[in-house]
């Protein structure tokens, strides 16, 4: 008999990636520390890699600007922007106070399989114990495996939780 693929699977091979997880803080606190960019530079990077935020304008049309550098260039699969980093760009598409918010993502690189917009979804929901985090990545550009972007989202949805459950 042949396994059928779970949900996270088939996402996974349409280009879709998608990262839920709970985090034991208010859906005030979660939110915060989505539009804060001291806290997106602390969690958001991967665990391999460093966040810096260069330019943050939180409000819909808002514009941002950010670079992930690998932590040791020599363990670095190489970056989307240069050896050992990527930076992107993009917009705030739609916020809607502790509940969502929509970010078109372009990353800076030359690679043509890099090219296009990506779109992120944060969306927040109580639930007990806490808050339930979800990370929708759409329209992934083809140089990025969906299950890399699915691992990255994992690592950062755990470094959020470690940011807020331990303040």
């Amino acid at each position: 008999m042949q396994k059928r693929p779970n949900s996270t699977q088939l996402l996974i091979r349409k280009g879709i990636s998608k990262a839920s997880r709970i985090i034991k803080a208010s859906r005030k606190a979660v939110y915060d520390a989505f539009i804060d960019p001291k806290s997106v530079a602390v969690w958001l990077a991967p665990d391999n890699m460093r966040g810096e935020v260069h330019d943050w304008d939180v409000r819909e049309g808002g514009t941002f600007r950010m670079t992930l550098t690998y932590l040791d260039p020599a363990q670095s699969p190489g970056g989307k922007t240069t050896k050992d980093q990527d930076s992107f760009r993009g917009r705030f598409a739609e916020i809607i106070p502790y509940e969502e918010i929509v970010e078109i993502i372009e990353f800076e690189s030359k690679d043509p399989r890099m090219k296009g917009e990506m779109e992120m979804t944060v969306s927040l929901a109580d639930t007990k114990g806490g808050t339930e985090v979800t990370l929708l990545f759409q329209d992934i550009p083809p140089g990025i495996r969906p299950e890399d972007n699915d691992k990255g989202s994992r690592q950062s949805l755990r470094k959020l939780a470690r940011l807020l459950e331990t303040a």
